[in-house]
Parts: structure tokens; sequence; C-alpha cells
């Protein structure tokens, strides 16, 4: 049994550091680094591992939750930087790039305009690009025609939320979470150089079905301090919960009211950061004790 897992711990090692440098080490010219041989190409099968199947008979309790992940927190900085990759190699994106590049190549096609995921809401290229580029036309005292562009960069994209569902597995026996969609959230381009431009109001950008993007997730590979020949993909620490969170919104009979207001919505703790931190909290630790309350008889 030690010998098997030693030889599963090569393979995986081994299939990291194909992924992150290959022919780094053996490449005559710069353009043969990251170009996989045959050999290497036959090897290296690397897939997003797949989600278990789960009926809805085998849930005995869920829950769906949204949550805002802060990018100026240290913990969050994987899926912040870099801001842009014009000096470094191409599979070293931010999480928003990483997001943008898969719907530019149509690899991902799953997007929407609220987290709800309806049919009639499902975004176009023409919706997207509304959302992150604006060019506003004027007149200058002078008579002539000026415009100004704007647009959302991935620097200015400091924030994500993220819908999930917690949900106890009675065949496994045990409390799981599953990520349902993901959202940047960025400044109103229509907005801004405008009086009514507010820096700190951040909108969903858009949603994107996270099952859609898991592809290009794992494509994109997140540098490891420890590690540098084993990067690990987006998809890895986003479905492993790498990540710092606040609670913004629990399903609820209150058609879902948030904690704390935005985007068009009005939270039930208002004007108290600490209050809202508490809420957050109060609903984190209500699902920790589900997994708890469910062996006690």
């Amino acid at each position: 049994m030690f010998k098997k897992s030693l030889i599963f711990l090569f393979s995986i090692l081994t299939l990291g550091v194909i992924n992150a440098q290959a022919n780094l080490l053996s490449a005559v010219k710069a353009s043969d680094v990251g170009v996989l041989s045959e050999d290497q190409i036959s090897v290296d099968k690397d897939e997003p591992l797949k989600y278990g199947y789960v009926a809805d008979r085998d849930i005995l309790w869920s829950k769906i939750v949204w949550e805002e992940i802060d990018l100026t927190q240290k913990f969050n900085f994987p899926y912040y930087f870099p801001k842009d990759n014009k000096d470094l190699s191409n599979n070293r994106l931010s999480l928003f790039n990483t997001l943008i590049t898969g719907i530019e190549t149509g690899e991902i096609t799953e997007v929407y305009r609220s987290s709800y995921f309806k049919k009639t809401e499902k975004f176009n290229a023409e919706d997207i690009n509304s959302k992150l580029n604006y060019t506003r036309t004027y007149t200058g005292k002078d008579g002539i025609d000026y415009s100004d562009s704007y647009s959302v960069k991935s620097e200015g994209v400091t924030s994500f939320m993220i819908k999930g569902m917690w949900f106890f597995d009675k065949r496994q026996g045990e409390l799981k979470y599953r990520m349902l969609g993901i959202a940047p959230l960025g400044a109103d381009v229509k907005k801004e150089g405008s009086a009514a431009y507010d820096p700190d109001e951040k909108l969903e950008l858009f949603w994107v079905f996270f099952p859609d993007a898991r592809k290009t997730l794992h494509n994109s590979k997140v540098f490891n301090p420890e590690n540098s020949a084993n990067p690990i993909s987006f998809d890895h620490i986003l479905n492993s919960r790498r990540f710092s969170s606040f609670i913004l919104r629990e399903q609820n009979v209150y058609a879902d009211r948030p904690i704390r207001g935005g985007d068009g919505l009005k939270g039930y703790v208002k004007n108290n950061s600490l209050f809202q931190l508490l809420e957050s909290e109060r609903i984190k630790e209500e699902i920790r004790n589900k997994e708890i309350d469910m062996w006690n008889y």
C-alpha cells in the first residue's frame, strides 16, 4: 500500500513538472519551451477532476450561499496577480483575465446577467462588451466633438462573488461544497468620468456558470511559491476553497436578501461593518454545526 502511494505521488509530481516547464531544459530555441513532444502528449492527459454524481434523494440538507472574495487580502493574492502578463509566459494570468480569455475564445459560453442563470438572462458577446467597455462622446467649448474611452482591466477587479451549495451527502456521510457560479466585481464603466461615478461601487459584471469554466480554469496555472515546478490550477484552489471569503447572502425566505446591500439589493444589516461580519460568521457557524447535528440523535 505504501509503495503504491509513493508511485501515485511520483506520477502527480511528474505531471506537474511536465505541465509547468515542458522542454525548458532541453529546448534549443526559446520557441521550443512549452511545446510538448508526442511522448509527453501521450502521458499528459491532464483534465479537471470530475465531480462525483450526487442524486437529489441523497441530499439530506442543503443551503446556497453567496460569498465575496476580497483580492486585496494577502491570502487571495494568487487570484489577483499577475495583473497583466505582457512580460510573463502565456500560462500565467489573473483569474479575471483567465475568464475573459475563455469567453473570448469561446471555451466558456455559459455567461449570464445574474447568479440565477436564467435562459432569458444569458449574455452574448455584445452584452459582455458593454459591461467591460464604454465610450462617452461630448462636444467641447470649442465646438469640437471629443470622446473618452473607459474599460474594466484586471487591476480594477479587486473582488469576486461566488455562489455555491453546502449539502450533506447521506451516501458519503459528510458535509460537502459545490461551487455553482463566479462573478468579477468591477466599476460601472458607464458612470466613469461623470459626477455619478463612485470609486467604491462595485457591480457584478457577469456571472459564469462554474462547471462550464472548469476546463479553462484548470488549464490556467497559479504560481506555487513553495515549488514553482508544480503549479496549481485555478480549478483546484477554487474547488478546495483555498481563499478567504465573506458571506454576503444566503438562501432565505426574504427573496434571498443580502446581509449588506449592493448591486441594486438592499441589505438587512445596514451601516455597521461589525454586525455584518458577525452575521456572516453566524451563517458559517450554522453550516459547520449541521454536520455535527446530523450525527446527534
